[in-house]
């Protein structure tokens, strides 16, 4: 399938360096390109002279000119989450993407994860409450590493609303329709307009939830808690511990990952697309065209925060 398949992976941080390993094990021919040494009109002209996908892991504040040369071209593209930061801007990416979208995908790997295939496939019609929960000291993240050299540590598309914004879209999977009644946000006297940690309340219907991250916690926590009148899901992705509580008892499910196996499965359904062949099935494909709802839902909490404290953390 993906052999004769030749992509651009354009931005050379951690990111793009894990799409790349992964397009050359499933057998594309990729090409990494470190952005700072590249321009729009480069990646114009290599696409004229002939490429099957670009995958867009650079900063999100630069992705729309991307975006636009790729839809221009009918390229397709595989762009790392969150699409864009600002409703307008949405608004301005799902215009220039129209040619391309249903053969895009939005880096949205955790919905290859097993344990949240066991939740869209789940009936959640009894849930009124949920509590979805991310967050890790981000000075901890990874080796030679500086928060504050970071694309996050940006008042443009950076903050921790926007990079842990999975929980945000497993919510809007869950329970498509939610709107954002409020978005609480700590800063930080060092990096204006960044929030450190933040927390957006939701609604849809008979449901209230809340999606929490953070840039603080000195252990990795995630965590999701779907609360119905029937029964209730308790997922903890950090500790793998998946429990569902009914009225019979406590059933715990045994969902074993490797985690790049999420990132190889998003791949392997974005070269099938290229390729205009089946894809693996998964009913939560981030298909561009598809996570558009999603990606609003990420673009209004960003617009909506309220900054309500500073945090006191020293971030290098």
């Amino acid at each position: 399938m993906a052999e004769s398949r030749h992509v651009l992976v354009v931005g050379a941080g951690s990111i793009g360096r894990r799409h790349h390993a992964n397009l050359t094990e499933l057998g594309a021919r990729a090409e990494l390109i470190g952005w700072r040494e590249y321009s729009v009109d480069l990646l114009a002209a290599r696409l004229k002279a002939g490429v099957d996908a670009v995958v867009i892991a650079t900063a999100t504040d630069i992705r729309l000119p991307l975006i636009a040369v790729c839809g221009a071209a009918g390229v397709p593209v595989y762009v790392e989450k969150p699409l864009a930061f600002r409703p307008a801007e949405l608004a301005a990416v799902t215009e220039v993407a129209k040619p391309i979208a249903d053969r895009s995908m939005l880096g949205y790997m955790m919905r290859y994860h097993p344990a949240v295939q066991v939740l869209a496939t789940a009936d959640l019609s009894d849930v009124f409450q949920f509590a979805l929960t991310i967050g890790h000291d981000v000075t901890q993240w990874r080796a030679n590493w500086r928060f504050s050299e970071s694309y996050a540590a940006k008042a443009e598309g950076g903050g921790v609303l926007l990079d842990l914004c999975h929980e945000l879209d497993l919510a809007a999977c869950l329970f498509p329709g939610l709107e954002v009644t409020r978005v609480e946000s700590l800063g930080h006297p060092a990096f204006p307009g960044v929030d450190f940690a933040s927390r957006v309340s939701l609604r849809w219907g008979g449901v209230v939830g809340d999606v929490s991250m953070d840039y603080l916690t000195p252990q990795l926590h995630r965590r999701s808690v779907l609360r119905g009148h029937e029964r209730m899901h308790d997922f903890d992705f950090a500790s793998q511990v998946y429990q569902v509580t009914e009225p019979s008892g406590v059933r715990t499910l045994d969902l074993p990952l490797e985690r790049n196996a999420m990132f190889l499965d998003a791949m392997r359904d974005f070269l099938a697309l290229v390729s205009g062949q089946s894809t693996s099935g998964n009913p939560l494909m981030p298909r561009l065209d598809l996570c558009l709802p999603s990606a609003r839902l990420a673009a209004e909490a960003w617009a909506a925060r309220t900054f309500v404290g500073e945090i006191v953390k020293e971030i290098p």
